[in-house]
């Protein structure tokens, strides 16, 4: 990381992002920039989707995030001789500025997502800057840990939304001022998703840029892990040092908000029938004998009033809703947010 030639902000008390030298895929050295992603670590589906995406391209980015051997040490290292070899091959190069990154993403439907991509200083759960709603896996954040003290590399950015002004705001101008210009890459993967890139270095702009974030905070939207790997790994290192920031891509909510999907989890060992015995009495429960989306359409119908979810497994999908109001004062804990407590995840892991 490279933050040479950006004044420094004076601010502690909101995001500071910092511009980097990110390394990129050369579009002349691999056959297909489609070809080299992958998902998010952690939603590579295992065997099957891994095994095609090493299939799809010898340079694909999973042989990093997810390498094969026999031991985790192994595991590890592999990933390291790869990077070190992609390097010295010239099939990753950095580039020769520090910039920060417009990152813009459609779906076939045409939903646009934008955000930007820095280096973010990783604060102190005490400063309330960047806000985790999940808790972690120790095992997954020593696994992720290793790999990142091999490799020495960030190799996936973890996702933040911050509320800002929207079209008004100076990082919103900034990024579809971007967009209106030639991408430095462009590639449309194979699940109908279109992916474009751009940096900005001007350091004015990356200055009032880095002055608007400052304002805000960040909720973790997808990520918890990678971030408390980082805050392992600067806890490690003297600092000042490249350890005291994290890859992140913002997202300002109030321009481009998220869309959340439906949030599955599977129930190992319950049968339905035990299932909605259990239920019987704490909620409302209706069995719809009706194809998946007309299920679904009742689901959201229901979901505009409160808690709701579908319980499917017997050839049937069951509407479970209308929570008992005395079931949600015994097992939601109290001493959060009230927004927190009505989440739909909250509900579903207190009650059932």
């Amino acid at each position: 990381m490279n933050t040479a030639g950006h004044p420094e902000a004076t601010a502690r008390r909101g995001l500071e992002l910092t511009p980097f030298r990110g390394l990129r895929y050369d579009p002349d050295r691999v056959g297909s920039l489609a070809a080299v992603t992958s998902p998010p670590y952690d939603v590579v589906v295992r065997p099957d989707g891994l095994h095609q995406l090493q299939s799809n391209d010898p340079y694909n980015i999973v042989r990093l995030i997810l390498p094969q051997a026999t031991t985790p040490a192994e595991r590890n290292e592999q990933a390291a001789r790869t990077l070190r070899g992609w390097l010295s091959e010239g099939i990753l190069t950095a580039d020769t500025e520090p910039g920060l990154y417009v990152y813009e993403q459609r779906d076939g439907a045409g939903l646009l997502q934008r955000g930007i991509i820095g280096t973010l200083r990783l604060s102190e759960p005490s400063e309330g800057v960047v806000l985790p709603h999940e808790d972690v896996m120790p095992h997954v954040v020593a696994d992720r840990a290793a790999l990142m003290r091999a490799t020495s590399a960030n190799l996936e950015p973890l996702l933040l939304t911050y509320r800002g002004n929207g079209s008004q705001s100076v990082t919103s101008t900034a990024i579809e001022r971007m967009a209106a210009q030639p991408p430095l890459l462009a590639t449309t993967t194979e699940d109908g998703y279109s992916h474009r890139l751009w940096s900005i270095t001007d350091p004015a702009e990356v200055a009032r840029i880095r002055s608007d974030l400052a304002q805000h905070q960040a909720l973790i939207a997808d990520g918890h892990h990678r971030w408390a790997t980082y805050r392992r790994l600067r806890a490690e290192h003297p600092s000042p040092s490249p350890w005291d920031h994290g890859l992140v891509l913002l997202v300002d909510t109030a321009r481009y908000p998220l869309r959340v999907r439906a949030i599955h989890r599977l129930l190992h060992g319950v049968p339905v029938a035990r299932s909605l015995a259990l239920l019987d009495g704490l909620f409302r429960v209706q069995r719809l004998d009706v194809p998946l989306t007309e299920a679904l359409d009742a689901l959201a119908d229901s979901a505009c009033a409160g808690n709701a979810f579908l319980l499917a497994g017997d050839g049937a999908f069951h509407l479970v809703d209308r929570p008992d109001p005395d079931l949600l004062s015994r097992t939601v804990p109290t001493d959060r947010p009230t927004a927190w407590r009505t989440l739909d995840a909250t509900v579903l892991h207190a009650t059932l």
